[in-house]
C-alpha cells in the first residue's frame, strides 16, 4: 500500500470514528473537524486539487452558523442542511473539473532572444477542449533574474476557445535566462475547488544588448534629416571627397561645386554632389572597471555603455564606416577589429553579449598601450567611461591628452541623476542646506569636467543614463557632418 492510500484510508477511518461521537456543546467543532479530515483526505488522493479563498469564506461562514445553532434547534438543522449541501456542491465541482473530457493545451512562446532593458513579449497559447467554460489562473515560472514571486495572470476560456494572452518582461541583466513550467488553476462556474494543471515547457533564452534600440536609430544612418526627438541636422563645415553624382544646381548650392564640363554638355548649370567619407575606423571603448557599476534605474552603466556601442557601431556600418570595439579595466577584455563586413555586426553583438563588470580600477596606460598596437590608423574613438569628481579625470588625462593626439577622442561619462533630483529638493533645516551644497558641488564639478576637456581638444559627452544613446548619435553624425573623422 503506497503513502497516499494509507493516508487516505486513515483519514477516513477517523471520518467514520468521529460519525458515531454524539453531538453536544462541541457539535460545530466536531463537524469542522469532520470536513477537515475529509479535505485533507481528498488533498492526499488528489494532488491536483486545490482550495481557494471561496471554499474557505464558506467554511467559516457555516461554523459560524453551526455555532449559532446551539441556540435554537431550528437553527441548527438549518445549519446542517446548508453544510451538507456545501459538500454536495464541492463533490459536484470536483466531478465537474476532474472529468476526463476537460482538457486544457498551453504553450509559451519566446522570440529567439530577449533584448536588454527594453519590454520583451512573451506569449502564452491556450486552448479549451472543454465542454465547459473554465476560469483560469496562471502562473508562469518565470527566471530567477526577474524576481517577481507574485506573478499571476486571470482569463476566461468558453468552451472550444482559443486564445493568446500576452505579457512583457524587461531583462537589466545579460546572460541566460530559464523559464519553468507553466501552472494553471482552473476553476468552474461555482468556484469552490480548483484544479492544477502543470504544463512542462523548460526554455532557456538569451538576453542580448538592445537589439529593438539598435533598430530604433538605424534609420538615422538612412535619413538625410532626422525626424527623432533630440537629433538635429548639423549643417556641413567644407566639402567631403567622396563624389555620389552630378545633379541640377539648386538655388543655394556652393558655386565652387559646379561642374563645368557637364554645365557645357547639357547646357544648364550642374553640380557636383559629394556624400560622407566612407571607409573610416570608428572605435568603440567600454571602461568595465568598478566606477561603471552603478546602477541606475535597475541597469549599470555599463549595459548603458554596451547599448550605446551597440547603436553607434551599426550606424557606423549602415554608414559605410569599419566599426571597432575594445574593452579595459585592469586588464584589456574584448578586442575585434575595425571591418565593415555583413557579418561584422554579429560577432560585435557576440562580444558584448560576454562582457563582464569587474571590481577593480581602471587601467589607463594599458588602454594607451593597446591602442596603438591594436588601432593602427587616425579612427574615431568612443571612450564610455565615468568620472565622479575633477581629481578623478586628472589624474588620466595625460593619457587621455596622447589618445586624442593620435585619434579623434569622444569621451562620454554619465551625469548623477539622483544626486541631481537631490540638489533641486527644497531644504527645511540646516542638515537639509548642507546635503544640497555637497549635492550641487558634485553636479558642478561634471561641468568643470567638461571644460577642462574642451581646453584641451578633447570631445565630451556628459549625459543622463537614459539619453545615453541619442546623444551619442547626435555627437557621430555631428562629427561627421563637419569632416573631423
Amino acid at each position: 500500500m503506497s503513502k497516499r492510500s494509507l493516508y487516505l484510508f486513515l483519514g477516513l477511518l477517523a471520518v467514520f470514528g468521529l460519525s458515531f461521537l454524539p453531538l453536544g456543546i462541541a457539535a460545530p467543532l466536531l463537524y469542522a473537524l469532520r470536513l477537515a479530515l475529509i479535505v485533507a483526505a481528498s488533498q492526499l488522493a488528489l494532488k491536483p486539487l486545490h482550495l481557494p479563498r471561496r471554499f474557505f469564506i464558506v467554511l467559516g461562514s457555516l461554523v459560524v452558523f453551526l455555532a449559532l445553532g446551539m441556540a435554537a434547534s431550528w437553527l441548527l438543522v438549518m445549519a446542517q442542511v446548508a453544510l451538507f449541501l456545501f459538500l454536495a456542491l464541492v463533490v459536484v465541482d470536483a466531478i465537474l473539473l476532474f472529468h476526463p473530457k476537460i482538457k486544457l493545451k498551453a504553450a509559451r512562446k519566446l522570440p529567439k532572444l530577449f533584448s536588454l532593458s527594453d519590454p520583451n513579449p512573451i506569449k502564452l497559447e491556450l486552448d479549451n477542449q472543454s465542454p465547459v467554460a473554465l476560469s483560469l489562473e496562471i502562473i508562469d515560472e518565470l527566471p530567477l533574474q526577474f524576481q517577481k514571486r507574485d506573478f499571476q495572470l486571470f482569463h476566461q476560456l468558453q468552451k472550444g476557445e482559443k486564445d493568446t494572452l500576452v505579457y512583457e518582461l524587461k531583462p537589466l541583466e545579460r546572460g541566460e535566462y530559464v523559464f519553468r513550467n507553466i501552472n494553471i488553476f482552473l476553476r468552474s462556474k461555482l468556484g469552490l475547488i480548483e484544479r492544477h494543471i502543470i504544463v512542462e515547457q523548460e526554455q532557456t533564452i538569451p538576453v542580448y544588448p538592445s537589439i529593438i534600440q539598435m533598430r530604433k536609430y538605424e534609420l538615422l544612418a538612412l535619413a538625410r534629416i532626422s525626424i527623432f526627438p533630440g537629433v538635429k541636422k548639423m549643417r556641413r563645415l567644407g566639402n567631403s571627397y567622396e563624389f555620389e553624382q552630378i545633379r541640377n544646381y539648386v538655388k543655394g548650392d556652393d558655386f565652387r561645386s559646379i561642374n563645368w564640363k557637364a554645365t557645357s554638355r547639357r547646357n544648364e548649370l550642374m553640380v557636383n554632389q559629394y556624400e560622407d567619407e566612407r571607409s573610416q575606423q570608428v572605435f568603440c571603448v567600454i571602461d568595465k572597471g568598478r566606477s561603471m557599476k552603478m546602477p541606475f534605474e535597475g541597469l549599470s552603466l555599463m549595459d548603458y555603455a554596451i547599448n550605446s556601442s551597440l547603436v553607434i557601431l551599426n550606424i557606423a556600418l549602415q554608414k559605410h564606416d569599419k566599426a571597432g570595439l575594445m574593452s579595459f579595466s585592469d586588464k584589456i577584455g574584448s578586442t575585434v577589429k575595425a571591418e565593415s563586413g555583413p557579418k561584422h555586426l554579429r560577432t560585435i553583438l557576440e562580444a558584448l553579449y560576454r562582457e563582464k563588470e569587474r571590481n577593480f580600477e581602471a587601467n589607463y596606460e594599458l588602454l594607451f598601450q593597446a591602442s596603438r598596437r591594436f588601432i593602427r590608423r587616425r579612427s574615431l574613438i568612443f571612450l564610455y567611461t565615468n568620472f565622479e569628481s575633477f581629481s578623478a579625470m586628472q589624474r588620466v588625462l595625460p593619457i587621455l591628452r596622447r589618445i586624442n593626439h593620435l585619434h579623434l577622442l569622444v569621451v562620454v561619462f554619465f551625469e548623477n541623476t539622483e544626486i541631481q533630483d537631490y540638489a533641486k529638493q527644497e531644504a527645511y533645516d540646516t542638515e537639509m542646506i548642507y546635503n544640497r551644497t555637497i549635492a550641487q558641488k558634485f553636479v558642478e564639478e561634471k561641468q568643470r569636467i567638461v571644460r577642462e576637456l574642451r581646453q584641451y581638444g578633447i570631445q565630451s559627452i556628459l549625459t543622463r543614463p537614459e539619453d545615453l544613446s541619442i546623444n551619442t548619435v547626435n555627437k557621430y553624425l555631428e562629427l561627421k557632418a563637419r569632416g573631423l573623422i
